[in-house]
C-alpha cells in the first residue's frame, strides 16, 4: 500500500482491468493491462458518454466530514437533479445542512477529488454551492473552483486525510 499522501500526488496511478461484466467502465487502463482476450477503448475511439445518474452514484457515498456515519445523500446535501452533465461539462450543485456550515469547502473539496479520481480528463468539472443555501455562497464557490486554492488544499497533508476518511466508503453500495 502507498502512504495516503502519495496517492493524491502520483503522477501514475493505479489502473484497474475492465471485466466482462462491465466493459463500459471509468477506468482508465494502461498498456500493461493490455491482452487479446478484451477489447480496450483507446483515445481514437469514440469517449463513454457519462449521464448525470453515473456522476450521482460517484458521490452519493462521500461521508460527511462533520457527521461521518452518514452519507451525503442521507443527509440530502446531494441529489441525482443537482448533478447536470453535457457532453464536456460537469456541473454538481450541492446543499450544506444549515446556512453557516462551516464544512462546506471541505464537502465540495471532497466531491472534486472523488470525481477527479474517477473521471476521464475531457470533463471540466465546476462543483457549487445550490444559490441560496449558504451565508458565504460566492467566497466557497470561488475557493472550490479554482484550480490553484484546490491544489494548494491538497499539498496539506492533514487536510488530504480528512478527504481520504469522507471517501472510504465511496466504492461501497447499501450503506
Amino acid at each position: 500500500l502507498q502512504p495516503k499522501s502519495d496517492i493524491i500526488a502520483s503522477a501514475r496511478p493505479t489502473t484497474r482491468r475492465r471485466t466482462a461484466q462491465a466493459r463500459q467502465s471509468l477506468w482508465l487502463l494502461n498498456d500493461e493491462d493490455d491482452d487479446d482476450s478484451t477489447t480496450y477503448h483507446t483515445d481514437d475511439d469514440e469517449p463513454e458518454p457519462i449521464d448525470a445518474d453515473e456522476i450521482f452514484d460517484l458521490i452519493r457515498f462521500i461521508s460527511d466530514p462533520e457527521h461521518r456515519s452518514m452519507t451525503l445523500e442521507q443527509l440530502a446535501v446531494v441529489s441525482a437533479p443537482q448533478v447536470t452533465v453535457a457532453p464536456s461539462h460537469i456541473l454538481v450543485e450541492f446543499t450544506p445542512t444549515v446556512p453557516h456550515c462551516g464544512m462546506s469547502t471541505l464537502i465540495g473539496l471532497s466531491i472534486r477529488v472523488r470525481l477527479l479520481r474517477a473521471l476521464p480528463t475531457r470533463f471540466k468539472v465546476d462543483i457549487r454551492v445550490k444559490p441560496g443555501s449558504h451565508q458565504s455562497e460566492h467566497a466557497v464557490n470561488k475557493q472550490l473552483n479554482d484550480k490553484e486554492r484546490v491544489a494548494a488544499a491538497l499539498e496539506n497533508p492533514a487536510l488530504v486525510d480528512v478527504l481520504e476518511t469522507c471517501l472510504e466508503n465511496v466504492g461501497r453500495r447499501g450503506l
